[in-house]
């Protein structure tokens, strides 16, 4: 069992009253991490700590906070094994999905490490003669990231990367699922030298995280908060952060759709589309959770889909043969199970799959979704995916749009110009053309429009994110003034 401190200033320090809580492994139900519960005092504390170390790390050089990044992604990928370890015993996820992790947050390490010497600016014409007028990017000050379960080590270094890359310090909250997985994430950075109060991480149990994420928003030090999570939860950081007028990129739910237009190639969709909906049971943000499919190939494509999710075995992640672990939690599985039933209560079928038995579910094809069940609008982010049969093109543009949500997207044709020509009338924040829902790379504009959020986390896009703009002028002459 891991037994884990708070991470404040560089050091382990224990939480107020040395409380802590313990976290399960979702299969066996066992304990396996004993973690520092923190309270509002203790995020008060780690956003002091960050404070503390911002006027130093702000004005480090782009060749230093570059060697500390790529240290970074090499310490990473040196303790692959201890992150797979933790994170398939507090997710359930299969240790190839951990082990991915581990590779894209090594790059996107090695991304931040790029964007350093980045930060720049322009100079812009001035009416006033005499007068340099610039635009200049400048850290903003201490940045909070809070991380979910569900990629753990790809979300939990996106949260703090590219805001360290541009000279702010930062603190990982936690997530309540994973707390031993994000917990490496700081001893990693702290390893390559953020320490010092550069990198923080704060562990929180359950019935504190409203109150400790309070307490980072309305720091005074707190000039930027990033979350990916739910629409609820991110609706009501968005609002705390308004009252104290706080920028905040929020990367929220999905309801992705997947549009099968009738020149598709089959097969190809059909690849796609398994991965998209049940890679990590249907666990990501981008997973594809709507096929919405043209009636002329329909029926071949079902039959297609669910012939390919019946090789996709589910069960203990470690178990040979099991491409698929387990759902997060058992309330997973029930949430999933009620969205069946109403389902069928309504006339959808199943082509394959069935309801959860605890943290165990198989893939599920729901053929034949209408906007009369909950599973047309609802994220259910796990392995079930929803068919709806629409008669044309233009109906299936209907129903991509038809949602509150809108990060990823796909659509499918041998017709690159009309699948160009779809995609650009899609809402989302990202589209790919014969390609599935769920891709990311470090250096990509990632982010939704709608209830999936605003702001753009990867590549440039986030240093505009996490830097003011300022404007300076030098006068290099005299100069008129009216009076």
């Amino acid at each position: 069992m891991n037994t884990l401190d708070l991470l404040i200033g560089g050091h382990p320090r224990s939480a107020l009253e040395s409380a802590t809580f313990e976290h399960t492994n979702p299969l066996s139900g066992e304990t396996i991490t004993c973690t520092a519960a923190a309270t509002a005092s203790d995020a008060r504390a780690a956003a002091e700590a960050a404070a503390r170390a911002f006027p130093a790390w702000s004005a480090t050089g782009p060749g230093e906070k570059r060697a500390k990044l790529l240290k970074a992604a090499e310490v990473m990928e040196a303790r692959q094994a201890d992150f797979i370890e933790r994170m398939v015993d507090e997710t359930g996820a299969t240790p190839s999905w951990a082990g991915f992790n581990v590779m894209v947050a090594a790059s996107i390490l090695r991304e931040a490490a790029s964007l350093t010497t980045q930060v720049g600016g322009e100079v812009i014409p001035s009416n006033v003669p005499g007068s340099l007028a610039m635009g200049v990017r400048v850290p903003c000050g201490v940045v909070v990231g809070i991380a979910p379960w569900n990629a753990p080590i790809i979300l939990g270094t996106r949260a703090i990367a590219t805001p360290l890359a541009c000279g702010n310090t930062v603190i990982l909250k936690a997530s309540e699922q994973c707390p031993a997985t994000h917990h490496l994430i700081g001893e990693v950075l702290i390893e390559a030298g953020l320490g010092d109060g550069i990198v923080n991480v704060v562990t929180n149990a359950p019935p504190q995280a409203a109150e400790v994420v309070e307490a980072l928003i309305e720091h005074q030090a707190v000039r930027r908060i990033n979350f990916t999570g739910s629409t609820q939860v991110g609706r009501i950081i968005a609002e705390k952060a308004a009252r104290h007028l706080k920028p905040v990129l929020l990367e929220l739910g999905g309801k992705a759709p997947f549009v099968v237009l009738d020149d598709a190639d089959l097969d190809a969709a059909v690849e796609a589309a398994a991965f998209g909906a049940f890679f990590n049971q249907g666990q990501i943000c981008m997973s594809t959770e709507r096929l919405i499919v043209v009636d002329a190939v329909a029926d071949a494509f079902v039959e297609k889909l669910a012939r390919k999710a019946q090789t996709l075995r589910a069960g203990d992640p470690r178990g040979e043969g099991n491409a698929l672990g387990t759902l997060i939690n058992r309330e997973s599985g029930e949430k999933l199970n009620t969205l069946l039933d109403d389902a069928q209560q309504h006339g959808a079928r199943l082509a394959c799959g069935g309801k959860a038995e605890g943290v165990i579910m198989q893939p599920t094809v729901v053929d034949g979704v209408t906007q009369a069940m909950r599973l047309y609008g609802e994220e259910s982010f796990g392995p079930v995916v929803a068919m709806m049969r629409v008669k044309d093109e233009e109906e299936a543009l209907r129903v991509a749009n038809d949602s509150e949500y809108g990060l990823s997207a796909a659509v499918f044709s041998r017709d690159t110009a009309r699948a160009m020509q779809f995609a650009q009338r899609i809402e989302s924040g990202i589209c790919h053309i014969n390609a599935p829902t769920v891709h990311d790379e470090p250096q990509m504009p990632f982010g939704g429009v709608k209830s999936s959020g605003y702001g753009r986390f990867g590549g440039k896009a986030g240093i505009e994110e996490f830097t003011d703009l300022r404007w300076m002028t030098m006068q290099l002459g005299p100069r008129h003034y009216p009076i």
